[in-house]
Order: C-alpha cells, then sequence, then structure tokens
C-alpha cells in the first residue's frame, strides 16, 4: 500500500500544479489538454500497479460478474437486447479480479 501510494504522489503533484497555473490561464485549450496529461499520467500509474479498466463494454451481453446493471432502457436495434447499451461509469480490475463493477445500461 506504501508503495502504491508513493506513485500517486506525483500526479498529485501534477494536479496541484495545474490547478494553480490554471488561475492565470485563459486558453481554454491548453487546460484541456493539462487535464488530459494528468489523466494519462494517472492510467499508467494505475496500469503499473496492475489496476486496468474494462475496456469499451459496449455491445458486450451484460456480465453480472463484471457488470452492474443500474437500469434498462430500449435497444436500438434487436441484436442489442440484453447487451450494454451505455456505460456510466468503467469498472476496474487489479490483476484481473474485478475491484469496481462497471455500471451499466441494459438494452431491453
Amino acid at each position: 500500500s506504501e508503495n502504491t501510494l508513493k506513485n500517486m504522489l506525483p500526479v498529485l503533484d501534477d494536479m496541484e500544479r495545474a490547478i494553480a497555473n490554471n488561475a492565470n490561464v485563459d486558453d481554454a485549450a491548453a487546460i484541456k489538454q493539462g487535464f488530459m496529461l494528468i489523466h494519462q499520467k494517472l492510467v499508467h500509474t494505475l496500469g503499473a500497479q496492475g489496476v486496468k479498466p474494462m475496456g469499451d463494454l459496449k455491445g458486450q451481453a451484460l456480465d453480472v460478474d463484471r457488470h452492474e446493471a443500474i437500469t434498462g432502457a430500449p435497444a436500438p436495434s434487436p441484436e442489442l437486447k440484453g447487451k450494454v447499451i451505455d456505460v456510466i461509469e468503467n469498472g476496474y480490475t487489479l490483476h484481473d479480479k474485478v475491484i469496481r463493477f462497471a455500471k451499466v445500461i441494459v438494452g431491453e
């Protein structure tokens, strides 16, 4: 746990620098780019610790071992009935073990 937290501190440092810098920046594109870079660093840091996002789930069959269906919605096509049509929150695994279920909308 200590090693994981130490690896997260540089991401926190980058976020604090971005917040301080954004107070003096009017260019929205520069702010967006800065946050994208910090996001990439966070994803890379978590990935180095074994944490990975589940990826694109749209069109996959509902899997109760990986997905939490928070609601159903009319399927845009018959082949999407019982399948994920939208992802509200991505799911994550730690060394292939689910640590957070993906919150999804399932086609009815």
